[in-house]
């Protein structure tokens, strides 16, 4: 059963989105008319052919009448056999251009609730997107998936766009000697036969589709604390064990600031690749091996992608172009961990990334980036800088309670600025402030001066 925010949050994204028919960011048409409430997938992926196939049965409601509708699927998968149960029959379904598209015999009525059961596969590949080729990725010992910000459809059918969570089973059966790291709680590991083995992963806290992954690999277990392992390949363990000995701490510092870490537990996987950066998932993050040499170079990711955790997977997005409320946040606590972990003052990494950003060139309108620039290094650190401003603004006790609160209100739901903004504005001794503030990091592309 879905929390009711969450339900609420995508009924209201749901209806913003029919006054519109496609995502400005990524340029895919919206799925309208209903919501998928959770994912079960069950599939089989053979690493040597990197063949993938199998069924996903989405269990949806209709928020409105229809006889049609479209969900996302693309790359080299195929649908080959499409039924529904509790509605009409499927009486014809297609797919192109990265839609699957499905008409039903009869009208399926508002609040229906009901499965499709598609069986499809493929051999899977990443998808050609504004930022490059994102999704299902082979590697050279396994896979991996990095899908923000649209690349699920790449390795099962959905309604691909951040504001629509649901909750996931995914049972993945994979070729031996070949471990499966994904999403949520391990529920079982069992011998498949034919020298396969069949996991299943439950999530169930509602999850962005991007935000879903599979990683397949020859990997290790390796503990990191309480409630963090790490998964990287055996040849790899002394060293995670150096680059990760503060995940834990991490953890723990983030969750006394914002509130109790918002997952079972955190994995991070190390891939036996080398990554250009780590990616984002929920509950876990992956590195490559080229980001774990012993020398904690990149201690200021580590600390980064721990944070989404918080920002951006348990409080996630109603559009990209608020991009900055992830990013911008997740860059000021790289700055609270160093802070806190080697007595760099925040104040001192804003005026050091503000003296960068301000040799740079001033054209990114943090508010709203566009497409082309939503992953652009300025948007991260000036909406890092948004937020200290903000901070300095009302001072630090009340914006951490703010914070806080947002965090706990929001909990596993998606949000806009103005969810954070106007909690803020209730507790500052001058609202008309933050919204001046506001305006000028985030409605004009000129650097503002630096808070003081």
């Amino acid at each position: 059963m879905k929390l009711l925010s969450t339900a609420l949050s995508h009924i209201s994204a749901a209806r913003d989105r029919a006054a519109l028919t496609r995502d400005s960011y990524t340029r895919v048409d919206f799925n309208l008319g209903f919501e998928v409430t959770h994912y079960d997938l069950d599939l089989t992926y053979r690493v040597e052919p990197n063949m993938l196939q199998g069924e996903a049965i989405l269990h949806i409601r209709a928020l409105e009448d229809f006889d049609k509708l479209t969900l996302d699927l693309g790359g080299a998968m195929v649908a080959r056999r499409i039924t529904a149960k509790h509605a009409p029959r499927v009486a014809k379904f297609r797919l192109s251009a990265g839609k699957l598209r499905l008409t039903f015999a009869d009208t399926i009525v508002e609040n229906q609730e009901f499965e499709l059961h598609i069986r499809y596969g493929g051999s899977p590949r990443p998808l050609r997107t504004p930022w490059g080729e994102i999704g299902w990725e082979e590697t050279d010992s396994g896979s991996l998936v990095a899908s923000q910000p649209n690349g699920a459809p790449s390795w099962f059918p959905c309604d691909d766009t951040p504001s629509e969570k649901a909750t996931y089973d995914i049972r993945i059966t994979a070729d031996d000697p070949f471990v499966v790291i994904s999403n949520g709680k391990l529920v079982s590991r069992r011998s498949a036969g034919g020298s396969m083995t069949r996991w299943h992963y439950r999530v169930k806290h509602p999850m962005a589709t991007y935000l879903a992954t599979v990683q397949i690999g020859e990997y290790s277990e390796i503990d990191l604390g309480r409630d963090v392992r790490a998964w990287a390949p055996a040849r790899l363990k002394q060293v995670v064990l150096e680059e990760f000995a503060q995940q834990q701490e991490m953890l723990d510092f983030y969750s006394s600031l914002f509130g109790h870490y918002p997952f079972p537990d955190y994995q991070v996987v190390i891939t036996d690749d080398e990554l250009e950066i780590p990616l984002e998932a929920q509950g876990l993050s992956i590195f490559g091996s080229n980001h774990v040499k012993g020398d904690h170079l990149f201690e200021r990711l580590i600390a980064h992608e721990l944070s989404h955790q918080w920002f951006g997977n348990s409080v996630g997005l109603s559009e990209w172009k608020d991009i900055w409320l992830n990013e911008g946040f997740a860059c000021y606590c790289e700055w609270l961990w160093f802070e806190h972990a080697h007595g760099r003052p925040v104040h001192e990494s804003a005026r050091s990334h503000y003296q960068v950003l301000a040799r740079k060139k001033q054209d990114i309108l943090l508010g709203d980036p566009g497409t082309r620039d939503m992953f652009d290094d300025r948007v991260y650190k000036r909406g890092a800088l948004t937020v200290h401003a903000l901070r300095r603004l009302v001072g630090d006790e009340v914006f951490f309670r703010t914070v806080r609160d947002y965090l706990t209100a929001s909990q596993h739901s998606v949000v806009t600025p103005e969810d954070l903004i106007s909690r803020v504005k209730k507790e500052a001794t001058d609202p008309s402030a933050v919204d001046a503030l506001l305006d000028e990091w985030l409605n004009h592309t000129a650097l503002p001066k630096f808070p003081v």
